[in-house]
C-alpha cells in the first residue's frame, strides 16, 4: 500500500498546480497583446530569478537584477523589430555570464533558451493567433499528463534513472501519441496537412528534452525544486520546462519547414 501511495504521491500537486497554470494561461493567451506579453515576460524573469537563485545561492541581489532583466528584455523584444530584438533578448545571459563566478556556462544555456522561449511563444500568439498557441500548449501538457498516468500505470523500464527515477520509456512513448492525437485532431479541423501530426510528435519529445535537461541541472546543484513560489508545488521552471523545449523548437524549425504545415 505505501508503495501504491508513494507512486502516486506527486498526483495532487501536479493536479493543482495544472488546473492553476491552465486557467491563468488560457486567460492570457485569449486575451493575447499587451497582456500576454506581459504574461510571458513576468514568467521568463522569474524562471530566472529561479535559476540564479539555484546556481549562486544568497545572493539575492543578483537573483533580482537578473531576474528583472530578462522579463523586461523579453517584453521588450516582441515590439521591436527582429534586428533589434536579437541583442536585447541575448544581452541577459551575457551580462549574467559576467556576474556569476561559477556555473557560468549552466547559467548562459538555460537564460538563452528561457528568453528564445519567451519570444516564440508572444510570437506564435501575435503572427499565429489564438488556436496554434493553444495547439502548442496542449502539446506540452497532453504529452506531460498521458506520460505521467502512462509512466505510474504501466512502468517498465526508467529512462534515466540516475536523474529522473520517475520516467519511464512507456511515459516517454506514450506521450508521443498523446501528442500524436492532439496533431491529428488539428489537422482536421484546421485544414493543414498530416504533416502536423509528426510536427506534434516532435515538438512533444522536444518538451521531454527540456523536462530532462532541467532534471539534469536540478540533479547536479543538488535541488528538488527550482523554488517554492508554487507553494507545496515547487517553481516555474518544473513547471515549465517543457514549454521551454518546445518553443524554443518550434521557433527554430519554424523558419525552416514553414508552419503551420500546407498554409504557407
Amino acid at each position: 500500500m505505501s508503495n501504491m501511495s508513494e507512486k502516486w504521491s506527486d498526483l495532487s500537486p501536479r493536479m493543482g498546480a495544472g488546473v492553476a497554470m491552465v486557467v491563468i494561461g488560457l486567460g492570457g493567451i485569449a486575451l493575447g497583446g499587451h497582456v500576454f506579453h506581459a504574461l510571458v515576460a513576468l514568467i521568463c524573469g522569474l524562471m530566472v530569478w529561479e535559476l540564479v537563485g539555484m546556481l549562486r545561492p544568497g545572493v539575492r541581489h543578483l537573483q533580482l537584477q537578473m531576474g528583472a532583466l530578462t522579463g523586461v528584455a523579453v517584453f521588450l523584444s516582441i515590439y521591436l523589430p527582429v534586428g533589434f530584438a536579437l541583442p536585447v533578448l541575448l544581452a541577459p545571459a551575457l551580462i549574467g555570464f559576467g556576474q556569476l563566478e561559477q556555473n557560468r556556462t549552466i547559467y548562459m544555456s538555460f537564460t538563452v533558451v528561457i528568453l528564445l522561449s519567451g519570444f516564440g511563444m508572444m510570437q506564435v500568439r501575435d503572427d499565429l493567433g489564438f488556436g496554434w498557441m493553444l495547439w502548442l500548449v496542449l502539446v506540452v501538457v497532453v504529452t506531460d499528463v498521458v506520460g505521467y498516468f502512462a509512466g505510474r500505470i504501466i512502468g517498465g523500464p526508467k529512462f534515466w534513472p540516475a536523474v529522473s527515477p520517475k520516467k519511464t520509456w512507456s511515459g516517454t512513448a506514450f506521450g508521443w501519441l498523446g501528442a500524436a492525437i492532439v496533431g491529428m485532431v488539428f489537422s482536421i479541423n484546421s485544414g493543414v496537412g498530416l504533416q502536423l501530426i509528426g510536427i506534434s510528435i516532435a515538438v512533444s519529445m522536444a518538451s521531454q528534452m527540456g523536462d530532462i535537461a532541467e532534471s539534469g541541472m536540478k540533479r547536479k546543484m543538488g535541488v528538488k525544486d527550482s523554488s517554492n513560489l508554487i507553494p507545496g508545488h515547487g517553481g516555474l521552471m518544473d513547471r515549465f520546462d517543457g514549454m521551454l523545449g518546445a518553443a524554443l523548437f518550434l521557433l527554430v524549425i519554424g523558419q525552416f519547414i514553414g508552419f503551420p504545415p500546407g498554409l504557407n
